[in-house]
């Protein structure tokens, strides 16, 4: 099965992160066991979505792995021309939910299966594929967990997040907190009778433009645009009515970290001033709802002189957006980001790929199983 026609199976599957993936996870595997490769389900905490590994060659050999998410975004955009989950060839482009981020990366490596599955391996591919990445990176730490029971540790790791093919060496970590403030209601002409949740809320938000202007001074690193760390609210809701003293806030903060700083660490001072309102008799909660540390990858690493050779070009120093590459890194396997298709066309109305960047990626894979056969 070529790749066009396992994208649009993969479309067609909707798996929008934070829902149930048993329909694609089911597919995969009927897929990936025809084509002889072993097969792992790690069902999640949640219950009702899991990771796969999906393994060719000697698994307790230290090898390679593609990596990449089966969620995607929700496709709630007006401006879709066709059904964003049935795929659309028009002029050389496919287009649908996940084309470009990131079931086109899936499409290819499964097509290669087969091949791969053939080759006399001396050194394991796996294709670690997981869910509600979207969310934050979610899924893949309990697959990373796990890993050390499944195989060998491998030696490098390749997340094929859309990157025009271009290995990227480096991103910033995040992590992401939903807060609470629950003070007393009442009439808002008895303001002495009530706790007010957002007036104590404001005190938060304030600490949190400080500590984001801060962030400006430094350190830096100038691979990043920008090139120091950042922190920022994204959402806050409070309140019922004019006339009633609210007795709740919430608000939703993330921290965006240069390697070397822990993007959780740059949200304590936020977590103190909740700490401070305990005190003065409101209820508060801090929940972190995600976290990755940022990836860093020496510009003289082997894996990034191997993706030189293979693609053509240098790697990229440092993109903005997050990936689960971080995470690889963390758990002791080199990693570094190469996928086909621009990040520039994610969620968005009409994502697409084109077919000729998916053909790259598939010689880009079939040339790295070569290498595990030296």
């Amino acid at each position: 099965m070529e790749q066009d026609e396992i994208l649009a199976h993969l479309i067609a599957l909707p798996s929008i992160v934070g829902t149930g993936n048993a329909a694609i996870v089911d597919w995969i595997v009927t897929y990936a066991r025809a084509c002889g490769a072993e097969v792992t389900v790690a069902m999640g905490p949640e219950g009702d979505r899991a990771n796969l590994l999906i393994t060719v060659g000697p698994r307790f050999v230290p090898g390679l792995v593609l990596s990449g998410h089966m969620d995607v975004v929700p496709a709630n955009e007006p401006d879709w021309l066709s059904d964003p989950f049935t795929m659309r060839a028009e002029h050389g482009r496919l287009y649908g939910r996940g084309t470009s981020d990131m079931k086109g990366f899936l499409a290819c490596a499964l097509a290669a299966l087969p091949e791969l599955a053939k080759r006399p391996l001396t050194r394991p591919v796996h294709l670690a594929f997981s869910y509600d990445e979207e969310a934050g990176c979610r899924g893949v730490p309990h697959l990373l967990a796990l890993l050390p029971d499944l195989c060998a540790l491998p030696q490098a790791c390749i997340v094929g997040e859309p990157s025009g093919l271009r290995a990227i060496r480096a991103h910033k970590g995040k992590a992401a907190a939903h807060l609470e403030v629950r003070g007393r209601a009442g009439h808002s002409s008895r303001p002495d009778q009530g706790l007010n949740a957002v007036h104590a809320m404001a005190s938060v938000l304030s600490t949190a433009v400080d500590a984001a202007r801060g962030l400006t001074d430094g350190p830096f690193e100038s691979a990043f645009e920008p090139p120091y760390s950042s922190l920022q609210v994204g959402m806050i809701h409070g309140g019922q009515a004019i006339n009633i003293i609210p007795d709740h806030c919430s608000a939703d903060i993330e921290a965006r970290a240069i390697s070397g700083q822990s993007p959780v660490v740059l949200l304590d001072p936020i977590r103190q001033v909740l700490a401070d309102l305990d005190a003065q008799g409101f209820e508060t909660s801090w929940t972190v709802t995600s976290q990755y540390p940022a990836l860093s990858l020496a510009e003289d690493a082997p894996l990034a002189a191997m993706m030189a050779e293979i693609t053509g070009q240098a790697p990229l120093a440092a993109v903005s957006y997050g990936t689960e590459a971080g995470l690889y890194q963390a758990a002791g396997i080199p990693a570094i980001i190469c996928g086909p298709g621009d990040i520039a066309r994610a969620h968005r109305a009409n994502e697409y790929i084109e077919r000729d960047e998916l053909s790259a990626c598939r010689r880009m894979i079939d040339i790295l199983g070569q290498r595990m056969c030296a």
